[in-house]
């Protein structure tokens, strides 16, 4: 595997947090937000491989391999004959004397017994001659490996310290300014209640004199309509009389 692919880290983003200036969460807000992730995850999200992940190589068998593993799944005992034959390489026992098929038969099995076990001799003196180096020089390159990859963890972990120590001194910088905007924003919105609270206050007295004063002038008007009840009626005078005074009146002033 590529050494750069295996440094890729599976996310590529993070929410910037502010974990040394806000208060740790109270347990019911942590079960409240594992409820809402486990809420977003799919359902086979422990099953299912991340995307980035590539794709695991399937196992090709032949059938001949794939029967043998069926066979060895339902624990089958092996046919007669089939399979490799193990009793070629086992001790044989002399047969009887004067049986000329059965000693060439045992002939030709103790000569691949023979053969099978000079190479078995000959693979066991070069692994004693050359297994050894061979062994060490792996070992060899597996430890540089590993220092290579424990350095490279040791590089990441002082990265990581470092951007540790930055977020934090960043943070306890403005964590000042956020405490003094925080309370800025709690008292606005205190006031902006109390502003609420006052106008509906004030909305509530001024429907409450709407209310009086349409009484009032209930109570005005049913005044009104009562002293009109009560008044009597005054008769208007006829004019015939009245001009008969005034003529009354203009005779009386000739005779003088």
């Amino acid at each position: 595997m590529n050494r750069s692919l295996a440094k890729m880290p599976l996310i590529q983003a993070a929410p910037e947090t502010l974990p040394y200036i806000d208060a740790p969460p109270s347990a019911s807000a942590l079960s409240a937000a594992n409820a809402l992730i486990h809420a977003d995850l799919p359902p086979g999200h422990t099953q299912t491989l991340h995307p980035s992940l590539p794709a695991a190589r399937e196992s090709r068998f032949s059938p001949l391999i794939e029967q043998e593993h069926a066979r060895l799944r339902t624990n089958t005992p092996r046919e007669p004959g089939t399979g490799i034959d193990l009793t070629r390489y086992e001790a044989l026992d002399a047969p009887t004397r004067g049986d000329l098929p059965a000693w060439q038969q045992t002939l030709t099995q103790t000569s691949t017994s023979a053969e099978y076990l000079r190479s078995r001799a000959t693979n066991l003196a070069l692994l004693e001659t050359y297994g050894k180096n061979a062994w060490l020089v792996g070992n060899s390159r597996l430890e540089d490996e590993l220092r290579s990859l424990e350095r490279d963890v040791e590089v990441w972990k002082l990265e990581g310290e470092r951007v540790e120590q930055s977020r934090r001194a960043m943070q306890g910088n403005v964590e000042g300014e956020m405490v003094g905007l925080e309370e800025a924003w709690k008292r606005g919105v205190g006031r902006m209640v109390e502003a609420q609270a006052a106008g509906e206050r004030v909305k509530g007295e001024i429907l409450e004199r709407r209310r009086q004063g349409a009484g009032l002038i209930d109570l005005e008007m049913n005044t009104l309509e009562g002293v009109r009840k009560r008044k009597p009626q005054v008769r208007p005078r006829r004019k015939t009389n009245c001009r008969a005074k005034e003529s009354s009146r203009e005779a009386h002033a000739t005779r003088r």
